[in-house]
């Protein structure tokens, strides 16, 4: 019943590649302590002339959740069967974000890469949300019953540390622009929608678990 390269390069000073962090007013502090050592690249050099070897992401944590963002509850009685368009009500959204900016610069598209290879589903890695000012769905509900219309997704949220390809000289070097701690990052599967009802369990932890959930059952 579901209705379902243009070179860029990255130059430091000739006095060090510090001054590259410190421009960017990040600095070179000690990062904090961490129960578990934070990824870092293979090698402390790099290729700053290559198209794709600028940046260097490594995932600290991902956490994944099922998400309702918009809900109607319908009771089908005896003898009001059939289709119906429904309209849904926002009970929630989910932004991508880095950083709890939704302004998703082109460079961390290769974050959300690691994301999905991490987490096993394409995730957003452009600025995206789930808001929408309507929703509606078209069911056909064929028995009596208790029913959850849903849309929704699974949202993921992490930590990551991020690294730089900074020139110095003919040699390139990794930069730590996260040296004080993880950077944080919120994305989402693609959206879902369908129905859900009282008389069919769903399995524990889904997005369609979730949603009937929401009927009280």
């Amino acid at each position: 019943m579901s209705s379902r390269t243009t070179r860029t390069t990255r130059t430091a000073a000739a006095s060090g590649v510090a001054a590259l962090v410190a421009t960017a007013g990040l600095g070179l502090g000690a990062a904090p302590a961490h129960a578990d050592p934070l990824p870092a690249p293979s090698t402390t050099t790099c290729d700053p002339y290559s198209s794709t070897d600028l940046f260097w992401y490594g995932l600290v944590s991902t956490k994944v959740e099922p998400v309702v963002t918009d809900f109607l509850a319908v009771a089908i009685t005896p003898g009001t069967t059939g289709t119906r368009t429904s309209t849904l009500t926002e009970t929630d959204s989910v932004t991508t974000t880095v950083n709890a900016s939704a302004e998703v610069t082109a460079d961390f598209k290769a974050l959300f890469a690691k994301v999905t290879v991490k987490v096993g589903f394409s995730v957003s890695d452009t600025k995206s949300t789930t808001h929408s000012s309507t929703v509606t769905s078209t069911v056909n509900f064929n028995s009596p019953g208790y029913y959850g219309v849903f849309r929704g997704t699974r949202k993921v949220t992490g930590q990551y540390v991020r690294y730089v390809c900074a020139r110095s000289g003919s040699t390139g070097y990794w930069i730590n622009t996260t040296p004080n701690g993880p950077g944080a990052f919120t994305t989402f599967d693609i959206p879902e929608v369908g129905t859900v009802s009282c008389a069919s369990p769903e399995p524990a932890g889904s997005l369609r678990a979730t949603a009937r959930a929401r009927l009280y059952c």
